[in-house]
């Protein structure tokens, strides 16, 4: 797959929050699992979203691709299967960015996903990984804490490491049988390991309260707000048509049937997680409560360096990037310093690579 590089946004072209501060553009797409729907159209453009979860819309950005051609001979080498569009698939984007992974992309298509079809979990992010021995990893948060662990632990092989993380059946409100994973957010580590990363408990704590926090309730708060009105719902198809992997004729109606659907889809979304009839007001709500939580001591959440829920958190804001969502949430909240200290730290994250 052909790589492309950032562009520059003209000051012209720049929201009100980014006119003070010209920045390079940047971002990736968030993953969520989307899975079912065989091969209707309506149904997978809808996944390409993380199962309706949210998107991710940069204006004129492409995904810089990583080769895992490029590691040296031993190393751990990864393939990440995802829809661009997917907010989980961005926390793992930002993750591996952040420490440095290089990896490759392969593009699913959400119609016919046969990119996947080696695998019976039918949802992305998928990460195959390679230290020794191919190994699949599924599931945003335990990729992160499975890939994570092993960075820090030299005791245990990655498959040994994965092994934790077990996935169990479970069954969700509407009969649909589902899997969930233990100790998704936990890192195992020895005693020694884990008070190097967290000095004291309450570190741990908060760590995985609020990267528990960014899936249960920030990701729910993406669709309604992006699908919020008909102009907002179509722009939001009008990109993930213009990025996803789509034929022609599936992508004219992704965009157009798509977008009408998920305005009225956003709106039952509104009323499952019982959001005010103003979405924007439970964004706003949500996105200060997590300032006030980093609080005003602190550069992030895991100090004077990003810990995984920042990462979490930046992975699935960041899906909302180009959309009216996005630059209302900048202006009416107190989130863009800390946001764009995420921008800039892994920014110089990747150039290191």
């Amino acid at each position: 797959m052909a790589a492309a590089g950032r562009v520059w946004r003209a000051a012209a072209l720049l929201p009100p929050w980014r006119l003070r501060a010209p920045r390079r553009a940047y971002g990736a797409a968030a993953g969520g699992g989307g899975g079912g729907g065989g091969g209707h159209l309506l149904l997978g453009a809808a996944f390409a979203l993380g199962g309706g979860a949210g998107l991710y819309l940069a204006a004129r950005h492409r995904l810089r691709e990583h080769s895992a051609a490029e590691l040296p001979a031993g190393t751990l080498q990864l393939t990440l299967y995802q829809y661009k569009t997917c907010p989980f698939c961005s926390k793992v984007r930002a993750f591996l960015d952040y420490h440095g992974l290089p990896y490759e992309i392969v593009e699913v298509n959400p119609i016919m996903r046969k990119e996947i079809k080696f695998s019976s979990y039918r949802k992305v992010p998928i990460l195959l990984a390679n230290a020794g021995s191919p190994l699949q990893l599924n599931d945003s948060s335990v990729i992160i804490s499975a890939i994570k662990t092993y960075l820090i632990s030299k005791r245990n092989s990655l498959e040994e490491i994965v092994s934790f993380y077990p996935p169990m059946k479970t069954v969700t409100e509407q009969g649909k049988e589902v899997f969930e994973y233990g100790n998704k957010y936990w890192l195992m580590l020895d005693e020694k390991e884990t008070k190097q990363v967290y000095p004291v408990k309450e570190v741990r704590v908060e760590e995985m309260k609020w990267r528990k926090w960014a899936d249960d309730w920030l990701v729910h708060l993406i669709s309604p707000n992006v699908y919020r009105t008909p102009r907002e719902a179509l722009a939001s198809f009008d990109y993930i048509v213009r990025e996803g992997k789509f034929g022609t004729v599936e992508g004219f109606f992704a965009k157009y049937m798509g977008a009408v659907a998920m305005f009225f889809i956003s709106k039952r979304l509104k009323k499952r997680h019982h959001l005010q009839d103003n979405v924007r007001e439970d964004l706003y709500e949500a996105v200060n409560e997590w300032v006030k939580a980093v609080g005003k001591h602190r550069l992030f959440m895991g100090g004077n360096q990003p810990n995984l829920a920042d990462l979490a958190v930046y992975g699935v804001l960041r899906v909302m990037e180009g959309l009216e969502a996005f630059d209302d949430m900048m202006v009416h909240t107190k989130i863009q310093p800390w946001y764009q200290r995420m921008e800039e730290v892994i920014q110089k994250a990747e150039a290191a690579v």
